[in-house]
């Protein structure tokens, strides 16, 4: 059929517009498909982001369904240091005030405004452990102290910056004893004992069995040898100890006792000989006092923010001889105050 060139070149416009919008729909269709593919695998890679946030490498929806619904971590649970009870059990009330608190450091204790918390606190006697520092490098802001006149300072005979404990008394003591009567143990600093009229103070610096429990054996050895020390003094008159026994004695007394019952400090050997000692006739203050009391702790590690979250262990300590128990009142723990891996505690009895 033959047609007229006007006629033809109407049909091939009509053509060719027709296959323009079918080539321009279907750019427009592969467009969208691009652009939703790319917006998909976006939405993929965040679900992925947040699998891998929930330790999970899966990238469907269920663990995202999960994230959402999981709950918030719970805020660690702080103890919280009551009122101080300043009345024995029989209405007498307390005369002796007694500190203690591993330092980890007395220059850099003291450098962290340590002497401040001391002045406010004004205990009869501050006892110090781990001072890791000699006599001759002690800072005056320490050994100028008006407040207390009686200072006692024992430091390690062998390694400088290790170990160490002191005393620092109101009144003068009737006499003052370093060490425990045995070398093995006493060239190591841990131990000064203050007499005073109507008892014994001891503060101590336990060994720790280290890493490893290298030094186990050698604690096990102290504690035997520092049980027969202490049973004398009881013998002539009743004894409080003080200080960082490097133990926690019960699972009451750290937050993860599942987890280190291998650890130093709470091994099977060393919380038996904390046992055997109570056994031998001293009581542990704290416990005596608040016998179900949790999350109570005096140190904390530097790592992983174990103060904030409160994963820390009850290693610092009052023990008296039974006799003294009716002239307690009150053991704290001072949870609040910085400067230290340690925190101070402080006794309140009559004497």
């Amino acid at each position: 059929m033959c047609l007229g060139k006007g006629l033809q070149r109407s049909i091939w416009l009509v053509f060719a517009s027709s296959r323009r919008r079918t080539n321009f729909v279907h750019f427009a269709c592969l467009r969208s498909v691009f652009v939703d593919g790319r917006s998909l695998r976006m939405k993929r890679g965040k679900k992925a982001q947040e699998a891998a946030a929930e330790g999970s490498d899966d990238t469907t929806s269920a663990p995202t369904k999960k994230a959402k619904n999981a709950k918030e971590p719970e805020a660690p649970v702080l103890y919280e240091d009551p009122p101080d009870q300043m009345t024995s059990k029989d209405g007498r009330q307390a005369n002796m005030k007694i500190t203690s608190w591993n330092v980890d450091g007395l220059r850099a204790w003291v450098k962290k405004n340590g002497l401040d918390w001391v002045r406010e606190e004004d205990p009869d006697v501050l006892c110090l452990q781990e001072t890791k520092c000699a006599e001759k490098d002690l800072p005056a802001q320490i050994t100028e102290m008006p407040e207390y006149p009686h200072k006692y300072w024992a430091s390690s005979d062998e390694k400088g910056g290790y170990s160490g404990v002191a005393m620092l008394c109101k009144t003068e003591p009737l006499k003052v004893t370093y060490g425990i009567g045995k070398e093995e143990h006493d060239k190591e600093g841990r131990v000064i004992t203050a007499e005073f009229d109507g008892f014994y103070l001891v503060t101590a610096y336990v060994p720790n069995a280290s890493k490893g429990l290298v030094r186990l054996d050698y604690r096990k050895t102290w504690d035997v040898d520092f049980q027969s020390y202490l049973s004398e003094l009881d013998i002539q008159k009743p004894v409080v100890l003080c200080g960082d026994l490097n133990v926690a004695h019960q699972e009451i007394d750290l937050k993860n006792p599942k987890g280190n019952k291998k650890s130093p400090g709470f091994t099977p050997e060393e919380r038996e000989g904390f046992s055997q000692l109570l056994e031998a006739g001293f009581v542990d203050s704290f416990r005596e006092l608040y016998p179900e009391q949790t999350n109570a702790y005096t140190f904390w590690t530097y790592m992983m923010n174990a103060r904030t979250k409160n994963v820390g262990w009850r290693l610092d300590y009052f023990l008296l001889s039974s006799s003294l128990l009716p002239g307690l009142c009150d053991s704290k723990i001072r949870n609040k105050a910085m400067g230290s891996d340690h925190c101070p505690i402080t006794l309140h009895m009559v004497v």
